[in-house]
C-alpha cells in the first residue's frame, strides 16, 4: 500500500474494503454481525476509570491553596501538579496509538488502569509535608494513564456499537471524563478542609488518597476479570470490512501520514485545539467551573443522541462551534457586570457547547479518516488540543496580565470565531457511514437475488 494517497484514491480504499467484504466471499452470511449486552458494560467501565483518572487531574487545583500550605512550595508549582498532564500527552500519544493498533483495546486498558492505580497509591505514601515530590511523581503516574484514556471513546464505541448507537457510546466515553472533572470539584474541598493544624491535615489528604486508591483499585480488578478486546463477532459492516483488511497491508507510519494528508481532517485537528473559558469571577470561580462541567456533561449526552439519530455531522460541528462562539462573546461581557445570575445561565450554555463538541469532534474525525484507526484519529484531535491548550493559556494569560481579563476573554473569542470559519470549509465524506450503507444494499440485493431465483426454482418445479 502507497505511504500517500490522493482524497480520491482514499475514497476508494475505503470502499474498496467495503467491497471486500461483500465481494465473493457472500458477507451477509460468513461475515454476520451482532450486538452485545456486554458492549454497555465495557463502556460504563471504560467511563468509570476514566472518571477515576479525570478526578485525580482536577483534585490538586481545586484545594491549590491548602497543598501550598501543607507542602509550603508556590502556586506554580502546584499548577504544574496539573499542567504535566498536558505535557505528558504531547510524546506519548503516538506508542500509544500504535501500542493501540497492535495489541488492541484490552492491553491499553490493562496499562491505563494499572498505572492510574500505582499513580494513587503512590499519591498515599505522599501526605507527609517533606513529601512533595513523591505526590508529583503519583500524578505523573496519573498523566502516563492519561495518554492511554482519552483517545478511546470513538474507538470502543467503533468496535463494541452497531451504526445507530455509535455516537452515543462515543458521548458516554467522554461523559466519565467530564464526570470525573464534577467530583473533583465537589469531593476534595468536603474532605480535605482548610485547617492549620498539621497533623490533622495530614490526615485528611491522607483519607482522600486512600479513597482515590481503593477506588482505582476496584476499577482495575474490574478491568482484568470483565474488559475484552472486542466481541466475538463484529457489530458493523465497516468493523467487518477493517477486520478483513489484511495485516501485511497495514502500516503505522502510513496511516499517520494518510491522516495528516487529508485535508478535511488537517482543518479539524486545526479547530478541536479550542481556548477555554477564563471565569473571571475568583469568588465563585468553582461553583461557575461546576456548573460548566455538569452542563457539558449533558451537552456531550444529547449531541452523541443527535448524531445517532441524525448522521448530520458537519451540520452539528458547525452549529455547535458558532453557539460556542456565542456563547463565549455572552459570557465576556455580562461575567464582571455584578449579576451572578446571568453568569451562571451564560456558563452553562457554554458548558453546554463547548463541552457537546468533544465527541462530536471524535465521531466527525472517525467518518472522515474510514478505515484509519479511530484511536489514531482521536489521539492526534487531543494531540491538538493539548498544544493549543498550552499556547492559549499562555498567551491569555499574558494579555490578562497587561490588559484586563475582558481582553483575554475577547483574545478566545477570535480564536473560536476563526475556528468556526474553518469548519465550514470541511468538506463532508462520511467514509464508514458510507459503507455501511453501501454494504447493507449489497446484502438487500442478494436477498432480493436468493428470494428471486426460489421463486423461479418453484415455478420450473410446478411446469
Amino acid at each position: 500500500m502507497p505511504p500517500e494517497e490522493t482524497n480520491f484514491s482514499k475514497t476508494e480504499r475505503a470502499e474498496d474494503q467495503t467491497v471486500r467484504t461483500g465481494a465473493g466471499a457472500e458477507s451477509a452470511q460468513e461475515c454476520p454481525t451482532r450486538l452485545y449486552r456486554r458492549r454497555w458494560l465495557i463502556v460504563l467501565l471504560f467511563s468509570s476509570y476514566s472518571l477515576c483518572n479525570a478526578y485525580q487531574w482536577i483534585q490538586y487545583g481545586i484545594i491549590s491553596n491548602i497543598f501550598m500550605q501543607f507542602y509550603g512550595v508556590s502556586a506554580f508549582a502546584v499548577d504544574w501538579i496539573s499542567m504535566i498532564y498536558m505535557l505528558t500527552y504531547i510524546p506519548l500519544v503516538f506508542p500509544v496509538t500504535w501500542l493501540l493498533d497492535r495489541k488492541g483495546l484490552r492491553v491499553v486498558a490493562l496499562v491505563a488502569t494499572g498505572v492510574n492505580c500505582a499513580g494513587a497509591w503512590i499519591k498515599v505514601a505522599s501526605a507527609k509535608p517533606h513529601l512533595f515530590w513523591v505526590s508529583a511523581l503519583g500524578q505523573v503516574a496519573c498523566a502516563v494513564a492519561q495518554v492511554f484514556i482519552l483517545g478511546m471513546p470513538s474507538h470502543i464505541a467503533a468496535v463494541w456499537f452497531g451504526p445507530k448507537e455509535v455516537s452515543t457510546a462515543c458521548s458516554i466515553g467522554v461523559f466519565g471524563n467530564q464526570l470525573g472533572i464534577a467530583i473533583g470539584f465537589l469531593v476534595p474541598p468536603i474532605l480535605v478542609p482548610n485547617i492549620d493544624d498539621m497533623d490533622k491535615l495530614a490526615y485528611h489528604i491522607s483519607i482522600m488518597f486512600y479513597i482515590t486508591a481503593g477506588v482505582a483499585t476496584l476499577i482495575f480488578i474490574l478491568v482484568v476479570i470483565v474488559f475484552q478486546d472486542k466481541p466475538a463477532l463484529p457489530p458493523s459492516q465497516a468493523q467487518v470490512a477493517m477486520q478483513n483488511m489484511p495485516s501485511q497491508d497495514y502500516s503505522y507510519l502510513a496511516s499517520i501520514r494518510r491522516l495528516l494528508c487529508n485535508k478535511p481532517f488537517v482543518l479539524l485537528i486545526i479547530t478541536y485545539g479550542r481556548p477555554d473559558t477564563f471565569l473571571g469571577e475568583e469568588l465563585n470561580a468553582g461553583r461557575i467551573g461546576l456548573t460548566l462541567v455538569i452542563s457539558g456533561m449533558v451537552g456531550s449526552l444529547i449531541c452523541g443522541i443527535w448524531l445517532d439519530k441524525t448522521k448530520t455531522y458537519k451540520q452539528t460541528t458547525l452549529s455547535i462551534y458558532l453557539m460556542s462562539f456565542i456563547g463565549m462573546m455572552i459570557y465576556s461581557f455580562t461575567v464582571n457586570l455584578g449579576h451572578l445570575w446571568v453568569v451562571f445561565i451564560t456558563a452553562a450554555a457554554l458548558g453546554f457547547f463547548m463541552t457537546g463538541y468533544l465527541p462530536l469532534g471524535f465521531e466527525f474525525a472517525v467518518e472522515l479518516t474510514y478505515p484509519e484507526s479511530e484511536g489514531t484519529s482521536s489521539g492526534l484531535l487531543n494531540c491538538s488540543a493539548q498544544v493549543f491548550g498550552i499556547i492559549f493559556t499562555i498567551c491569555q494569560g499574558k494579555i490578562i496580565d497587561s490588559y484586563s481579563t475582558l481582553a483575554g476573554n475577547i483574545f478566545l473569542c477570535v480564536f473560536l470565531f476563526l475556528g468556526t470559519i474553518i469548519t465550514a470549509f470541511i468538506k463532508t465524506e462520511l467514509r464508514r457511514q458510507k459503507a455501511n450503507l453501501q454494504s447493507e444494499a449489497e446484502s438487500e440485493a442478494k436477498k432480493s437475488r436468493h428470494q428471486e431465483d426460489g421463486i423461479s426454482s418453484l415455478k420450473q418445479s410446478k411446469m
